[in-house]
């Protein structure tokens, strides 16, 4: 598997936010109320991937690696790389939407007293997928395995 990169997830977010900008501009008098707590539940899930980041390096970096009990599985590390690439996605996607809507709600604050109250939630969604993709973007490289010492050079 390749690791993630950011250009990839740049062009997820800026193809996401250019999308919902369009959407907001024809739909925005349609849509519900902008909560506080709308892009909230990003953060538990970067939170989680965070502390999971730091469980496995410290593994790692113990080279507490094998099928023991006591170790990391090396299974589980490739579920953890799976996850952290799917979240980084997800987080990009999600900052893309937020950013795309926050993109019209800027302008319109001063003339629409709804864009100001959404203005709340959209950045706390924004920065919940800001945050997602960097705490899946760190345990994806916690993940990698340690650089293995050169082979002795035959004499």
């Amino acid at each position: 598997m390749k690791p993630t990169r950011g250009r990839d997830l740049v062009a997820l977010a800026a193809f996401a936010a250019a999308v919902t900008w369009i959407l907001v501009r024809s739909f925005y008098g349609s849509l519900p109320p902008v909560s506080v707590f709308a892009g909230a539940s990003l953060y538990p899930v970067a939170a989680i991937e965070l502390i999971l980041a730091f469980v496995i390096r410290s593994r790692v970096d113990e080279h507490r690696i094998g099928a023991d009990r006591h170790q990391l599985h090396p299974i589980t590390a490739a579920r953890a790389v799976a996850l952290a690439k799917a979240s980084s996605l997800v987080g990009a996607a999600s900052a893309g939407v937020w950013f795309g809507l926050l993109v019209y709600l800027l302008p319109a604050r001063s003339s629409v007293d709804a864009a100001q109250q959404d203005t709340a939630g959209t950045l706390v969604g924004l920065i919940g997928g800001i945050l997602l993709v960097a705490a899946a973007m760190w345990l994806e490289h916690c993940c990698k395995t340690p650089d293995e010492p050169p082979d002795e050079p035959a004499m």
